[in-house]
């Protein structure tokens, strides 16, 4: 395995490992069905087993990896169907978010989309998906959060991690990452001219595209990502 995961730093010894795993798993470096060797993570890391043992079993209490005893440890797969009820259930999270912005009419809200907008811009110039792909969750983050409605964040916090996940995923498909950033702009525009119509319509072609990779077939994606 590459050593892509990061070094650690000064904190916890398990909550650093946990922070470091979980972000190469939402990232997209560590791919849903990927297995996961203990030896090799903890040469990697520079740390005893059982300090990673310990950090798996809580990755794994977060659903985010499979403990089997005796067939080993992967990254929880995902299914077709697993992304698109995700997906169908961002939408609905999303759409209200974007009405209650839209109807308080809050020009700081815009303000800090367009901020977002231009940082993952200038990260997609750069080249680096990384960024990208942690500025795409940012900005879609900030819809909720600009809501300024405490339960839709409350239950947004309970599928945010998937959809980081795939959102990663889906993004290392670009060939022009550029084009990620710029998809967001016209919703920026249209709830900057309170255009609610608009603005849903947008929204939702730009969160049902990812509905492509469930009709191409979300396995056969996956696979192809665990050989790269």
């Amino acid at each position: 395995m590459a050593n892509r995961l990061g070094t650690l730093q000064n904190k916890p010894l398990r909550e650093r490992v946990v922070e470091i795993l979980t972000d190469a798993i939402l990232t997209g470096e560590l791919k849903p069905g990927q297995q996961l060797v203990e030896t090799e993570l903890a040469a990697q890391l520079g740390i005893s087993r059982a300090p990673l043992r310990e950090a798996l079993q809580q990755l794994n209490a977060d659903g985010l990896i499979d403990i089997v005893p005796y067939h080993g440890t992967t990254v929880k797969r995902l299914t077709g169907s697993d992304v698109e009820e995700l997906y169908s259930l961002r939408l609905v999270l999303e759409t209200f978010a974007v009405r209650r912005i839209i109807q308080r009419g809050d020009s700081q809200a815009v303000q800090r989309l367009r901020e977002l907008f231009t940082q993952m811009l200038a990260a997609g110039e750069a080249g680096d998906i990384r960024l990208v792909s942690a500025i795409d969750r940012d900005f879609h983050d900030a819809l909720i959060e600009l809501s300024a409605h405490s339960l839709l964040q409350s239950t947004w916090s309970g599928v945010s991690l998937r959809v980081r996940q795939v959102m990663a995923l889906r993004n290392r498909r670009n060939t022009d990452i550029r084009q990620i950033a710029y998809n967001h702009l016209p919703i920026i525009e249209a709830i900057e001219k309170r255009d609610e119509a608009e603005a849903l319509r947008l929204l939702q072609i730009h969160i049902e595209s990812a509905g492509d990779l469930v009709a191409e077939g979300w396995d056969v994606f996956i696979e192809e990502q665990l050989k790269t």
